[in-house]
């Protein structure tokens, strides 16, 4: 077997087997998940791509992985935004170039429908809509990282209703506020 197909398939048995304790809302119709815990043996294989998918203002003032090959935001700030009450924040919209922005990045990758590709927002329930989105495009090696970059809230404890959980960057794994010139979303893939 393929070392990146090998890779693959430890990935999908693990997603198996935490599936049904996935909450709806990260839930994906091709049921391939991945943890920040279980993501970095994955991204040893260089043939794995990791993909962005926060908005600009989470990638500028949060930082991004190191390893991530490409920023395309899954959603965008809307010129005007509108206030959210109930989540206390302003509403993102969807990012009407992310399907045409996605096949042109695959293009010049060379990222075909097997390509393993893994999906990242804050939390993980972005990258699930948009792993439906490449889904129904025909990739079928989408995966979610389903705790995101940030993580889930803390849900008790002295740091209940904060981020602190899981996710990339409470994993200990490598970021950095800097985005390279090969990560930079330019809306003109």
């Amino acid at each position: 077997m393929k070392p990146v197909l090998a890779l693959v398939a430890a990935a999908f048995l693990a997603s198996a087997a935490f599936a049904d304790s996935i909450p709806e809302n990260k839930r994906t119709q091709a049921g391939l998940y991945v943890t920040s815990a279980e993501v970095g043996g994955m991204l040893e294989n260089p043939d794995v791509r990791l993909i962005d998918i926060r908005s600009r203002a989470e990638v500028s003032f949060l930082g991004l992985p190191v390893r991530a090959n490409k920023h395309i935001p899954y959603m965008v700030m809307p010129m005007m935004p509108e206030y959210d009450a109930a989540k206390g924040t302003y509403k993102l919209e969807l990012n009407p170039d992310f399907p045409s922005d996605f096949e042109s990045y695959a293009q010049a990758a060379g990222i075909t429908p097997d390509t393993p590709i893994v999906l990242m927002c804050r939390s993980g329930s972005r990258s699930a809509r948009a792993a439906d989105l490449l889904y129904k495009m025909g990739y079928r090696n989408v995966y979610s990282l389903i705790d995101g970059y940030e993580g889930d809230k803390a849900k008790e404890g002295p740091h209940k209703g904060e981020r602190v959980k899981n996710g990339w960057r409470n994993a200990g794994l490598a970021w950095s506020y800097k985005i390279s010139d090969a990560q930079a979303y330019d809306g003109d893939l």
